[in-house]
């Protein structure tokens, strides 16, 4: 199993999240692998490739959100970049911007799937 505490801490910051789950390690892993079923980021692009810039809007503030509380630092910036894109309704940047939250979407399911084994 991962050592949680030795990832890169831009990846997840494992003592903030820890932290925010009152040092309860096993309550904290149950919630991060929670995260693999969430559907924020699968509904975000699709509503991007469908031009809904409203509703791809509540989807990356909803990832934005989730991924701060769990401390998923890259990619709760990254969400949070595309949700000022979309709530200023700059769709075409939002579009431009995307793989790099694709990117650290990656990053996050890789780290969450070596957890799950």
């Amino acid at each position: 199993m991962i050592n949680l505490e030795s990832v890169d801490r831009k990846i997840l910051d494992y003592e903030t999240g820890l932290h925010r789950f009152m040092e309860k390690e096993a309550l904290f892993k149950k919630f991060l692998l929670k995260f693999t079923d969430d559907q924020s980021f699968p509904h975000l692009k699709e509503n991007i490739e469908k031009q809904d810039c409203e509703e791809a809007f509540r989807e990356a503030h909803t990832l934005k959100g989730v991924a701060a509380n769990l401390a998923l630092n890259e990619l709760s910036e990254a969400a949070s970049e595309l949700t000022e894109l979309l709530r200023a309704k700059k769709l075409e940047e939002a579009k431009e911007k995307l793989p790099m939250l694709e990117e650290a979407y990656g990053r996050v399911q890789s780290l969450l799937a070596e957890l799950k084994d």
